[in-house]
C-alpha cells in the first residue's frame, strides 16, 4: 500500500516540476515588457504649438508670444518685465513665475526648467502651462485660437472632454489624468455651463525645487 502511494507521489512531484519548467523555471531570464510611451497632448495658440516638456521658451519669443516674468519686490509690489532669453539660469532648477499673454485679460502661466548645466533661458524648456479662462464676448474670438489636443478650448465642455479623453477621470466640473508616469493633465469646468475654465498640462521633473522663484 505504502509503494502504490508513494508511486502516485513521485508522480504528482513530477508533474509539479515540469509545470514549473514549462513557465520558465528553466534558468531563463524572462523579457522585461516594453515601456508604453505616453501620451503628449500639445496645446497651440494662434497656430503655435507647445508641447510641454519640448518646447523652450526661445521657441514662444520667437513665434512672437508676450512672454512676461513676475517677481515681488522689496515693498510687497509685484513687479512684470518681459523675459530676457540671454539670462542664465541655474542647473537642475524649476523656475515659475512667468506667463504666456494671449489678450489683456487671457494668459497661461508657465514654468521651466533646466538640465545638468547652467543655461540662458531662451533654451530652457517650458514644463508647466496652465490657463485660467472666462470666456467673456470680448476675449471669446482669441480665445477660440488655443487648442488643446486639436480642440479649441471654447468648445471643450464637460461632455466633449469626456468623449476625447476616455481614459481621464473625474466628476462634473474636472476632468484629469491618472496612472501617468511623466505626465498630468487636468481640466476645470463651470458647474452650470460645463465650459471649460481652467486647462493644466505638466511635465514631471526631478529637479531642484528649491531653485528658481
Amino acid at each position: 500500500m505504502k509503494k502504490k502511494y508513494w508511486k502516485l507521489f513521485s508522480m504528482l512531484l513530477l508533474a509539479c516540476l515540469l509545470a514549473l519548467s514549462a513557465n520558465g523555471c528553466s534558468g531563463k531570464e524572462e523579457e522585461p515588457e516594453p515601456e508604453v510611451e505616453e501620451p503628449l497632448y500639445p496645446v497651440s495658440i494662434r497656430g503655435t504649438e507647445i508641447r510641454v516638456g519640448e518646447t523652450t521658451v526661445q521657441a514662444l519669443l520667437d513665434a512672437g508670444m508676450e512672454v512676461t516674468w513676475s517677481e515681488m519686490t522689496s515693498d510687497m509690489q509685484i513687479e512684470e518685465y518681459v523675459v530676457d532669453p540671454e539670462m542664465e539660469l541655474e542647473a537642475n532648477s524649476y523656475y515659475s513665475g512667468a506667463s504666456i499673454w494671449v489678450t489683456d485679460s487671457t494668459f497661461a502661466h508657465i514654468s521651466f526648467v533646466t538640465d545638468e548645466e547652467a543655461i540662458r533661458m531662451g533654451d530652457a524648456v517650458i514644463a508647466r502651462l496652465e490657463f485660467g479662462l472666462s470666456f467673456n464676448e470680448e476675449d471669446k474670438e482669441a480665445q477660440s485660437e488655443i487648442l488643446f489636443d486639436g480642440i479649441p478650448v471654447t468648445e471643450l465642455n464637460r461632455e466633449k472632454a469626456g468623449e476625447h479623453f476616455p481614459d481621464f477621470t473625474g466628476d462634473n466640473v474636472q476632468w484629469f489624468s491618472t496612472g501617468l508616469r511623466d505626465y498630468d493633465y487636468s481640466m476645470g469646468f463651470d458647474s452650470t455651463s460645463t465650459e471649460l475654465t481652467r486647462l493644466s498640462v505638466e511635465r514631471n521633473y526631478d529637479v531642484d525645487w528649491s531653485s528658481g522663484s
